[in-house]
């Protein structure tokens, strides 16, 4: 990481079909070896799928709805004090709340066995739609550990 000057924030350009930053960005997470094309056509009909099983509003509003669920506010970082290693609570920035989110979706669809990866993109969609599902579980997780080392707030940098 440099000392010079900090990282600048690119912001990704949007999607051909829904004109949308975040759907771009969920393309960008489940590309794998820079098929972008391949990833697309998982994203789209995957998005399209969401918007058949539940059935109202755009289909980006319904990603937003799943994303806005899916996202965790607070995390744990390990900060070693005096040969102690303690994990202090810390909030999330706004993109970093994002890519988790759309990370979780993606690795939870991937580890799915048996589906093919709009299918299981779609489900895991759907279920942090519905606010069920194993990334609002990872989520709650996340708040939990953060919550149970609140003592350790105090040693936040």
């Amino acid at each position: 990481m440099s000392r010079r000057h900090k990282a600048e924030k690119r912001i990704p350009i949007a999607d051909p079909r829904y004109g949308s930053t975040l759907v771009s960005q969920l393309i960008n997470i489940v590309m794998l070896d820079g098929k972008k094309a391949v990833a697309q056509k998982i994203v789209y009909s995957a998005i399209e799928r969401v918007s058949e099983k539940i059935g109202k509003g755009d289909p980006v509003d319904l990603l937003l709805g799943a994303l806005e669920n899916a996202r965790p506010k607070l995390e744990v970082k390990s900060r070693r004090v005096g040969g102690a290693t303690y994990q202090v609570p810390v909030e999330i920035s706004y993109e970093r709340q994002q890519s988790l989110a759309f990370r979780w979706m993606v690795a939870t669809a991937r580890g799915k066995k048996g589906t093919c990866m709009k299918e299981a993109l779609a489900g895991e969609i759907i279920d942090a739609y519905n606010n069920t599902g194993t990334t609002v579980k990872k989520k709650e997780e996340t708040h939990r550990m953060a919550q149970a080392n609140r003592a350790f707030a105090h040693l936040r940098w």
